[in-house]
């Protein structure tokens, strides 16, 4: 059994892309491994946010990934400014990261461009997620292209501790998605699908009503051909339209085309939207019973003290191995 650590920040709603790129197959993840799902919320903060939407949005996520079908008896899902050690590590992280390997991330230079003040926070996110993989022997971290930089700087941070120090640290392997749904904007099928894109037109988001959905699909980009058929490069609109139908039935691209043969877009959206609208029917309806129940706040609180258990255990080996603290008489 492997164990797979995943970090997901609270910092707005998961779009249908969220879930069918990643959240999905953390379903299926879970049957036959040991896996750690966490609420990144101290990575949000390395940009300002509202303290009382933050709030919202951490409870928010946490249904939401229950909802989606995380199961507590075979996961751990906890938050992680619930789990002392994740910063305690973090700082030991950083005292072993160079601050030239730091300014080469990409999403810090993304991130930081243009900008008069950034905050030291934005520039030392890495070494965080490194404390973050390591806390609990990760084997295995499934993520996007984006964030593969930031494992590969995960993986040298605790090659240099093992080595430098005591060799305690697994190095975790790196899981690129070998096939998964990628949505794309609605409004620019060019471009991903993103929970932080200003026009909220782009993205269908997880928590989105049935008016919305419709609306969104109903005014997204196509082309003027009017024959429902995949091709990427000269249709991205009606590709990505296509891609959303089949992830969300299950139903192959070349099926879906077939059955739109001589028929518009028009019918063809309304289609989709049914399709999305019939997929989250029932994680809407769980999401509905949990954001606000006691339920909610004890599965958190068994995943933070199954989560500490764990953490703790390898902060101390870690505290030990650099020389932290003190030996008793």
């Amino acid at each position: 059994m492997k164990t797979i650590f995943s970090g997901i920040q609270p910092s707005g709603s998961l779009t249908i892309g969220n879930y069918l790129g990643a959240m999905q197959q953390f379903v299926t993840l879970q049957e036959d491994n040991n896996c750690f799902f966490c609420i990144v919320d101290e990575h949000a903060i390395t940009v300002p946010q509202d303290r009382l939407k933050l709030r919202e949005n951490i409870r928010s996520l946490a249904a939401l990934y229950l909802a989606c079908g995380i199961d507590p008896d075979k996961s751990t899902l906890f938050i992680q400014s619930e789990v002392s050690a994740h910063t305690q590590l973090g700082w030991m992280m950083q005292s072993i990261s160079y601050i030239g390997e730091l300014e080469r991330m990409t999403q810090f230079k993304d991130k930081s461009h243009g900008k008069d003040a950034v905050s030291a926070g934005l520039l030392t996110y890495p070494p965080l997620m490194a404390a973050d993989i390591l806390l609990y022997k990760t084997d295995i971290v499934p993520v996007g292209d984006d964030q593969k930089q930031h494992l590969e700087l995960t993986r040298d941070l605790a090659q240099r501790f093992n080595n430098r120090y005591n060799d305690i640290f697994t190095i975790p392997e790196i899981s690129l998605p070998k096939f998964s749904a990628r949505i794309m904007s609605l409004q620019d099928p060019t471009k991903k699908m993103s929970k932080s894109d200003d026009n909220l037109k782009a993205s269908i988001f997880m928590l989105d009503s049935e008016k919305q959905i419709e609306k969104k699909i109903k005014s997204a980009v196509t082309d003027s051909e009017g024959v429902v058929k995949y091709d990427k490069e000269n249709k991205p609109g009606i590709s990505n339209l296509l891609t959303i139908y089949a992830s969300c039935t299950g139903e192959t691209i070349e099926a879906i085309e077939k059955k739109y043969e001589g028929k518009g877009y028009g019918e063809f959206k309304q289609d989709t939207a049914h399709a999305v609208l019939s997929l989250l029917k029932p994680i809407h309806a769980r999401y509905d019973e949990l954001i606000d129940s006691p339920e909610l706040d004890e599965i958190l609180d068994k995943g933070a003290e199954k989560a500490s258990f764990v953490a703790n255990k390898m902060l101390a080996k870690a505290k030990k191995a650099m020389g932290l603290g003190r030996v008793k008489k």
